[in-house]
């Protein structure tokens, strides 16, 4: 027995069983199939291609090729989605039309996942004790337990602490700590990358070096980040459209039937090289260049027009966010080739906010690799984070970009008004990069942020920089 290699889904995650009754019939339903249908399947030619494969009712005679259930335009004949998620065993209306797929097919599950860098705290003395003689204090709900722990001897190690200040702390201990939790999760990370004084710790080991010459008029400063832990949990996955195309993720389907108070989670070592932009410089840029915004913006809404996602103009991240992405794609590529690592193994990380954002300006991009290892990674991504070597691998990528194999075709594109595309200057020979190492699916690139190019645009903010 071989399974049969097609099957349904849709665009809010359900997955089921090709509709083989009420497709050779050319109906809506197989409830409103009369016959006692016994089907089969055969492939006319050994191609393999759904135009040679045939289904064929042997009862009443109907058949029908497979490349009928293919294509927007046969999309419509198709049987509506009966809503099924076979890893919930459950079944829910649904009002799209199905849409056929291969069995294994890679747009049938995208993971839904958020990941952020382990984050040195500062503990107080008080919560290292308590951490140290946790198994006695988890115990105390009150601070008549604890005056009976002291009785006995349990808790000489807090003679110096008053039961009030101690119950206080271990509820908060008890309850998961106090921080306050911050929606945005690269800021708290922007706050340490940035800081005078840079982390020395097991989860993040960091230290700063100058901006290469040359460099000094838009690059603050580089950081090497010699070891990190990433933290990624998974929260849902989507089907047909990846989580990267704006507004997928609103119909994210969920690991279980019921809410759960845990995620499914993995954590990496790595390392890592952080580049800071001067804020000024970036601000200036963005300024002089609100037309090319404009086109961008104008493309944003569009895109999401077109695929029917609520509010088009919202979540548009802006002119700021092209350049940094860009930055970071060229960059990227480039320093794949020297630190031993592939470009599916290099991966971004955007710091991207304007100065009237509620955390403040962000500026910066970081590019690292991870391994599940506990020990991480070797070390040869941040040997070229040296201001000797980042300043010429800096030039060697602006140089690379300013021409493409596709020039002048990539160069002449725009961001695209009729929605077609969110990009620019970019495609898969320049600036394009391989779906794990890119935070937003490819789209938000253009090679003119940072370069002139063969067209005669010349706006990119390194222009000075990369000449000198």
């Amino acid at each position: 027995m071989l399974p049969a290699r097609f099957v349904v889904a849709c665009e809010e995650g359900h997955l089921d069983d090709f509709p083989w009754v009420a497709f050779v019939h050319q109906l809506s339903s197989s409830a409103a199939v009369n016959c006692p249908s016994s089907l089969r399947l055969q492939e006319i030619c050994p191609s393999g291609e759904v135009a040679d494969i045939q289904v064929s009712c042997v009862t009443c005679g109907n058949d029908r090729r497979m490349s009928e259930a293919f294509g927007e335009q046969n999309r419509q004949a198709m049987p509506r989605c009966n809503g099924a998620h076979p890893h919930l065993r459950e079944r829910s209306g649904c009002l799209r039309q199905v849409r056929p797929m291969l069995l294994g097919a890679s747009n049938s599950w995208f993971p839904v996942s958020r990941s952020a860098l382990s984050l040195p705290r500062q503990v107080s003395e008080l919560d290292q004790l308590i951490d140290t003689h946790w198994t006695i204090l988890e115990n105390a709900p009150s601070k008549e337990v604890l005056a009976g722990f002291r009785a006995i001897g349990q808790l000489d190690a807090f003679k110096g602490v008053d039961d009030d200040s101690l119950l206080a702390a271990v509820e908060r201990r008890r309850a998961g700590g106090d921080e306050e939790e911050v929606e945005e999760l690269k800021w708290p990370e922007w706050q340490v990358l940035t800081a005078g004084e840079l982390p020395s710790a097991r989860e993040l080991t960091a230290r700063a070096v100058r901006a290469p010459t040359g460099w000094e008029g838009s690059i603050e400063r580089v950081v090497l980040v010699e070891r990190l832990r990433e933290v990624q949990a998974l929260l849902g996955f989507t089907r047909v459209e990846s989580p990267y195309d704006e507004g997928a993720a609103e119909r994210r389907v969920p690991l279980s039937r019921a809410p759960s108070e845990f995620l499914p989670a993995a954590e990496v070592h790595g390392e890592g090289i952080f580049i800071q932009l001067r804020e000024d410089a970036v601000v200036r840029w963005c300024g002089a260049n609100r037309e090319r915004e404009q086109s961008f913006f104008d493309a944003h809404i569009s895109w999401r027009a077109r695929r029917s996602i609520p509010e088009p103009a919202a979540g548009f991240p802006g002119l700021r966010f092209v350049f940094l992405h860009s930055l970071a794609h060229a960059l990227m590529r480039r320093l794949a080739l020297d630190s031993g690592y592939s470009q599916a193994a290099i991966r971004e990380r955007i710091y991207s906010s304007d100065p009237e954002d509620e955390y403040g300006p962000m500026a910066g991009v970081m590019l690292y690799t991870a391994a599940q290892d506990s020990e991480g990674t070797l070390g040869g991504l941040v040997a070229l984070g040296e201001p000797e070597s980042i300043g010429l691998h800096l030039e060697a990528a602006l140089d690379e970009v300013g021409l493409c194999a596709s020039d002048p075709l990539c160069a002449e594109h725009g961001p695209g008004a009729d929605g077609a595309a969110l990009h620019a200057a970019a495609c898969h020979a320049c600036l394009f990069a391989p779906e794990t190492s890119c935070e937003r699916g490819n789209r938000y690139l253009d090679r003119g942020a940072l370069t002139p190019l063969v067209t005669g645009l010349d706006i990119g903010l390194f222009g000075s920089a990369s000449s000198a």
